[in-house]
């Protein structure tokens, strides 16, 4: 390529960064090789002749106490000068964090390399930037690292350039976060900092996505007068792909970037949205990153900076990282032949859920959607050097179609019929209808989206089965604090469960198994067909691949009523031994979550309310 009409583009990165690592995992997801992979990938290509290379540099304590307390920055600084067993035991204090003999240096050298470049673009000696550091920033918050972070780099460069270089004129930064897990450590840094527009697009699954919680929900906008300067774009579930992403940039993020006409933008570039991440199950290609980030090179002049947060699949972040520094040098999204395709339907669920929340603030998002505008396709250029496997491409090429592409499974399973076997809150015949015909009970903190088949359970009967039941996890979106039900994949012939039986159809039952794992309703294909309802009847349960990281996607055959399956859904065994490790914490059920249980087995007439709060507690205190 001509690099004369290449804009001026900074690239930084050091090789000490890799010191940071897990000793006792090497192949950890956020490893060494997440950087060196991106680097190499500069170099290979030429990008690193094109642009200019800068020397990373140590971030300065006074800087950092602009996001972090004093007691956060000398634990991260004072931390690789611990023996191992001090730093293998404080880093069990956090969520996801180790620490080695390279983290403080890591650390300091990846939040001073991005300082760096905020402040040579804003300076003007260069037109913008990519940060290639590690370890990533955006979870953590200002006195405690998670989720891989140790400090937040992007909410430490980004309080500098305001608070000690107004100087240089910049005043209003706009932060976009496409990293699959919500920023929740910039979010809470800038909360009520008009100065500052946060955008975060991510999964959410209603509250069950990590970090998890309700700080990723589209209801948190910011407080005081950052009120409306923070904005929360939810995914429901795994899947989003290039047109998803497009149909938010154009019907929330530009409207708004617009009227808040930044002077810098800076982006918490995390490729764990792309094709192949094993944590973010999305499906992003490089294209379409770079056909995001084009769409912001109109504002601020094209003074953005790029700073690495996550991304696990060496092939996705190196591919993806060099198709947006080509965009800022040249401002050209890279491929040809433009293929379209189309958003799933729910993500104009979430649109508009977003846009409602905050039309009064920005009053361009108060024009209601049009079917046309929701029924449009997005040109996606094709990458060569893509690869594209044809399961992750399904959720958006069998929309291409513009037809209800799950019309022929449901067809298909709606007549055939199942028991649905429920031990926790479903037992609740209002709580179950809940996943019928959605809405909300009493005591939930967040409504169902139902099934497509709202057709009520043609019988309802009671029995007990010998199956170990316990309770777990430490929070849900549903409930809040607590623990909740979880039945034992194996029988046990000493142990008793009661459990309600709902007469339902399949495809009533896959979309109750979509939504107790917080995953996409409108999937073109079930997740739990025919195939695998006779598989099952040998193997006795079944993980179901698609769902994985859901709590309850282990289906269990518990044997039949009437010639008719009895199916439950709980988690796997290796889950199972994850609480009786302590990796996942045992705990009793809230008084909410506890409440629904006792009253559905009261009113079931199986226990009286002495007898289930009994039953309940030695479900919940016995040993696994």
């Amino acid at each position: 390529l001509d690099a004369s009409s290449d804009r001026r583009v900074g690239l930084i990165y050091d090789d000490r960064m890799c010191g940071h690592y897990n000793c006792d995992d090497p192949y950890h997801p956020e490893r060494p090789q997440r950087i060196s992979a991106i680097w190499e990938k500069f170099a290979s290509s030429g990008l690193t002749e094109r642009c200019v290379v800068l020397k990373a540099e140590d971030v300065e304590d006074g800087h950092l106490g602009l996001v972090h307390t004093q007691d956060h920055i000398n634990l991260i600084k004072k931390i690789s000068s611990k023996k191992p067993q001090a730093r293998e035991r404080i880093s069990m204090n956090f969520s996801s964090i180790y620490f080695n003999e390279g983290s403080s240096e890591a650390a300091s050298l990846a939040a001073g390399s991005v300082v760096k470049v905020l402040e040579k673009v804003a300076e003007g000696e260069l037109d913008s930037a990519f940060a290639v550091v590690r370890p990533p920033g955006h979870h953590a918050e200002e006195d405690e690292p998670m989720g891989f972070c140790l400090y937040n780099n992007v909410a430490v460069a980004t309080s500098y350039l305001l608070n000690n270089r107004s100087e240089l004129g910049i005043s209003k930064i706009l932060i976009v976060d496409w990293d699959v897990h919500h920023g929740n450590g910039t979010q809470k840094a800038f909360y009520d900092d008009p100065r500052v527009l946060f955008f975060s697009v991510h999964r959410h699954d209603f509250g069950a996505f990590y970090p998890g919680g309700e700080d990723g929900s589209y209801e948190m906008i910011g407080n005081g007068p950052g009120a409306g300067y923070n904005i929360n774009v939810p995914w429901e579930g795994p899947g989003r792909g290039d047109a998803d992403y497009l149909a938010v940039w154009d019907h929330v993020l530009i409207p708004v970037a617009e009227k808040f006409n930044p002077d810098m933008i800076v982006i918490s570039a995390g490729f764990d949205s792309a094709m192949g991440d094993p944590l973010g199950e999305c499906c992003l290609t490089p294209s379409g990153y770079s056909i995001l980030l084009r769409k912001l090179m109109k504002f601020a002049e094209g003074k953005i900076v790029l700073a690495l947060e996550g991304g696990y699949n060496l092939n996705s972040i190196s591919n993806s990282a060099q198709a947006c520094v080509e965009v800022l040098l040249r401002g050209e999204t890279l491929g040809e032949e433009p293929s379209k395709i189309r958003p799933l339907e729910s993500t104009w669920r979430v649109i508009n859920t977003v846009r409602k929340a905050l039309c009064q603030y920005w009053p361009v998002l108060g024009v209601n959607l049009d079917e046309e505008a929701m029924d449009g396709s997005y040109e996606v250029t094709d990458v060569d050097d893509v690869i594209k496997p044809l399961g992750s491409l399904k959720l958006v090429e069998a929309a291409e179609e513009g037809d209800d592409t799950s019309s022929s499974w449901r067809s298909e399973l709606s007549k055939n019929s199942v028991w649905y076997a429920s031990y926790g809150s479903n037992m609740n015949a209002s709580r179950f209808r809940c996943y019928i015909e959605g809405g909300q009970v009493e005591g939930m903190r967040r409504p169902c989206v139902g099934s497509r088949d709202k057709t009520m359970p043609k019988e309802i009967i009671w029995k007990t089965f010998p199956h170990r039941l316990f309770f777990a996890r430490e929070y849900t979106a549903t409930w809040g604090p607590g623990g909740v039900a979880f039945l034992h994949p194996r029988s046990n012939a000493a142990e008793k469960t009661y459990m309600c039986l709902y007469k339902i159809t399949m495809e009533q039952f896959n979309d109750v198994l979509h939504q107790e794992n917080r995953s996409d309703p409108d999937a073109s294909d079930p997740s739990f067909d025919l195939a695998a309802l006779r598989k099952i009847q040998a193997e006795k349960q079944m993980p179901v691949e698609s769902l994985e990281g859901g709590w309850y996607r282990n289906v269990v055959w518990l044997g039949e009523e009437e010639h008719v399956p009895i199916l439950t859904m709980t988690c796997t065994v290796a889950d199972v031994d994850d609480c009786i490790s302590g990796r996942v914490p045992i705990n009793p059920p809230g008084k909410e979550y506890g409440g629904t249980l006792t009253k559905a087995l009261v009113e079931g007439r199986r226990l009286s309310e002495g007898e289930a709060a009994v039953y309940l507690e030695e479900a919940s205190k016995k040993p696994l």
